[in-house]
C-alpha cells in the first residue's frame, strides 16, 4: 500500500498537464473568451462554501483559516487549497481576471460578474440530495447540487443581460467550466461504507444529471464547455485509509492505488466520454472540451519525484 509524509500537490503542474491534454480544442480559443461561467465541487470553488456556511452561522470548514491560501493569496479564501486552483490558472490562461464566487458577492454590482462567475461549491453533487435520502445515504455534505447552481445561474442571467440575444451572445463567448461534478455523488456513499455495486448504479443518474446541465446550457447559448472527469480515487489518501487491505493484491504495484476504486472512476469517466460525444454529435456547431483529469493526475502517482511530490514511497 501506498504512504507517505505530507505532500505539496501542485495544481499548476496538474494544469499544465491538463492544458497539454486539451490544447488541440482551446488554442485557438485563446483570447476569443470574455469570461468564464463554471459549476461543480471542491476542485472549482473559489469560496462559495465559505460564504455560504458564514450566512448560515454554521462553523466554517478548516479550509477557511489558514495555513490555506499561504502560498498565493496570503490568507484563506475559500478554495479548498493553499494556493490557486485549476479555475484560477484557466483564467490567467485566457487573460481574465479570477473567477468570483456568487454566493459571496452576490449582493455587489453584477458588473463584478461580466467575466466570470462560480457557482461551484465544495461537497456539491451532481445529483440532488432527495436521490441520496431515497436511498438512505444521509452524509451529502451540502444541498448545493448541479441543478441547484444551474438555477442560480438561470437567476443571475437577466440581470447581467439585457435580451435573450444579448444573452447568447455572453454565453457563445464565454468558456464553461462544468465541473468536476460528480466525484462526491460517489464519496458520500463510499465513506457510509455503501457497496461498490450498489454505488457502480449511481454512475448513470449523474452521467446524465451532467448531460441535462450541459443540453439546457447549450440552449441558454453556451459554445465551448469544458467538462472534466473524475480522479483517480483509488489513490487518495482518504480512501486509501478507509479501504487498506492487507492483501497486495488489491493495490497497484507501480503506484500503490487501490485498483478497484480506481476502476470505478474509470467507469464514470468511460460512460461521460460517451456522453459528451453524442452530445457533440447533436450539436455539431460546439465544442465540448473533456478534461482528462484522471491521467493527469495518475502521472504524479507513477512519477511523484519529477513533479516534486517529496518522501513518497510505496511497501508492499
Amino acid at each position: 500500500m501506498a504512504s507517505s509524509s505530507p505532500t505539496k500537490f501542485s495544481w499548476r503542474t496538474l494544469f499544465s498537464k491538463i492544458i497539454l491534454i486539451t490544447s488541440t480544442l482551446i488554442q485557438y480559443s485563446n483570447g476569443c473568451f470574455t469570461s468564464i461561467i463554471s459549476f461543480g465541487d471542491s476542485l472549482a470553488d473559489t469560496g462559495n462554501l465559505v460564504h455560504l456556511f458564514d450566512q448560515s452561522n454554521i462553523p466554517l470548514p478548516n479550509f477557511a483559516f489558514p495555513p490555506y491560501g499561504e502560498t498565493y493569496f496570503g490568507s484563506p479564501t475559500g478554495r479548498s487549497s493553499d494556493g490557486r486552483i485549476i479555475i484560477d490558472f484557466i483564467a490567467q490562461y485566457f487573460g481574465l481576471p479570477l473567477v468570483p464566487p456568487y454566493i459571496g458577492g452576490k449582493n455587489a454590482s453584477t458588473r463584478s460578474f461580466l467575466k466570470g462567475v462560480n457557482f461551484a461549491v465544495a461537497g456539491a453533487t451532481a445529483l440532488d440530495v432527495a436521490f441520496f435520502e431515497e436511498r438512505g445515504v444521509h452524509t451529502v455534505f451540502t444541498n448545493v447540487s448541479l441543478g441547484v447552481q444551474l438555477g442560480l445561474f438561470k437567476e443571475l442571467l437577466p440581470s447581467l443581460c439585457q435580451t435573450s440575444s444579448d444573452c447568447k451572445e455572453l454565453l457563445q463567448s464565454s468558456l464553461i467550466l462544468l465541473g468536476e461534478i460528480g466525484g462526491n455523488d460517489y464519496n458520500n456513499p463510499f465513506f457510509a461504507r455503501e457497496s461498490i455495486e450498489e454505488i457502480q448504479s449511481y454512475v448513470s443518474p449523474v452521467i446524465n444529471a451532467i448531460a441535462s446541465a450541459i443540453d439546457e446550457l447549450i440552449k441558454l447559448g453556451a459554445r465551448t464547455l469544458m467538462v472534466p472527469g473524475n480522479l483517480p480515487i483509488g489513490c487518495s489518501a482518504s480512501y486509501l485509509t478507509l479501504f487498506k487491505s492487507s492483501s497486495t493484491e488489491e493495490y497497484d504495484s507501480e503506484t500503490g492505488c487501490l485498483i478497484r476504486l480506481n476502476k470505478f472512476a474509470e467507469y464514470h469517466n468511460k460512460l461521460l466520454q460517451i456522453k459528451l460525444n453524442q452530445i457533440q454529435q447533436l450539436n455539431p456547431h460546439i465544442t465540448i472540451i473533456y478534461a482528462d483529469y484522471y491521467h493527469a493526475a495518475m502521472e504524479f502517482y507513477r512519477s511523484p519525484k519529477e513533479f516534486g511530490m517529496f518522501n513518497f514511497y510505496i511497501t508492499l
